[in-house]
């Protein structure tokens, strides 16, 4: 099969599973405030305006875009041009925003956000989806607390990586069970 016929049967199986669906109405923040915060930050985020995450806490940012989500952990950049085209976000941690106080700060910033998307890509690389999300849990679970890991939606961790929300729920499940059934 040609690119382009290629093409055109992935954008007509998007269309015709997914019409005019995002993935991130699934993804419900419970707090009325935190729901009010993320909203404020999405307008300040769509407004190209530069800020970074905070580099001396465990935090970070997971932004939802048309297809896919990006994460942005501590020290990255976001906003800017980067994030123009985002339409929700989860914040990780307790989040703190900061704006780059110099060039050079700004220029380390967009730096490490490279490093969180090479990242994300390396994982993502991996054919096979099973192996995608455990390596993305555990990532996450190396950095973040596992009970903060734990909350946070399939949805989220299938946009970073490209599968399916049921392949991560299973991940999950089997995880679970050799834990001796522990609740994640």
């Amino acid at each position: 099969m040609d690119s382009e016929k290629r093409l055109r049967y992935q954008n007509s199986m998007v269309s015709t599973y997914y019409p005019n669906t995002r993935l991130f109405e699934c993804i419900v923040i419970p707090d009325e405030r935190e729901r009010e915060e993320c909203s404020d930050l999405l307008t300040t985020l769509r407004s190209g305006k530069v800020l970074m995450v905070n580099s001396r806490r465990r935090n970070g940012l997971i932004l939802f875009k048309r297809y896919h989500a990006e994460f942005a952990g501590p020290g990255a950049v976001v906003g800017g041009s980067y994030d123009l085209d985002c339409y929700g976000l989860l914040p990780i941690g307790n989040l703190s925003l900061l704006t780059p106080e110099s060039h050079e700060e700004r220029q380390k910033a967009y730096l490490i956000r490279r490093q969180w998307v090479r990242l994300i890509k390396q994982i993502t690389e991996n054919a096979v989806p099973q192996q995608r999300v455990q390596k993305i849990l555990d990532q996450f679970e190396e950095y973040f607390p596992v009970n903060v890991v734990s909350q946070l939606p399939s949805e989220a961790f299938a946009m970073l990586v490209g599968v399916l929300p049921q392949t991560v729920t299973k991940v999950r499940g089997l995880v679970s069970q050799k834990k001796g059934g522990s609740n994640y």
